[in-house]
């Protein structure tokens, strides 16, 4: 299959495509070839994924953009997104392109001083249990007079 030309500034180069074509599955099934090349909807895949636009905002230049998401979807569900970023990971990995180093930070995040302590919204907590309240009810001075 001959090379698109890459026209666009975020599309995949030769030499990246070169990369990933031979981590892609091979097609399962036989006959009418399809309309849009697997390079064109990734592409497409990425522009999506790049803009966080919606599916049917895909370009054209992309295909159409139920066939692009029609890959990514079947991609996705195969787990062929995460063997594909393992195999680029051991890749770059194996080239001495990663370093693997692990850095801790020790940064304290604090809660604002009058934060601390203020009652939640819409939770009454009383400081005495149920029990203890509904024995010990208030009993008021006028209150006493009259049942004597």
């Amino acid at each position: 299959m001959a090379t698109l030309a890459v026209t666009r500034r975020f599309d995949l180069t030769d030499a990246q495509w070169a990369t990933l074509e031979p981590l892609l599955p091979a097609p399962k099934r036989s006959g009418r070839p399809p309309l849009f090349g697997k390079r064109q909807l990734i592409d497409g895949i990425r522009w999506r994924v790049r803009t966080g636009a919606p599916w049917r905002d895909v370009p054209p230049c992309y295909g159409s953009w139920p066939a692009v998401y029609a890959l990514f979807r079947r991609f996705a569900r195969a787990g062929t997104w995460q063997q594909i970023l393992t195999a680029l990971q051991a890749l770059a990995d194996a080239a001495g392109r990663i370093t693997w180093d692990v850095s801790v930070d020790s940064t304290t995040v604090r809660a604002h001083q009058h934060a601390a302590g203020a009652r939640k919204r819409g939770i009454y907590r009383p400081s005495r249990p149920a029990a203890i309240m509904a024995l010990s009810r208030p009993i008021m001075l006028w209150g006493a007079r009259a049942v004597d």
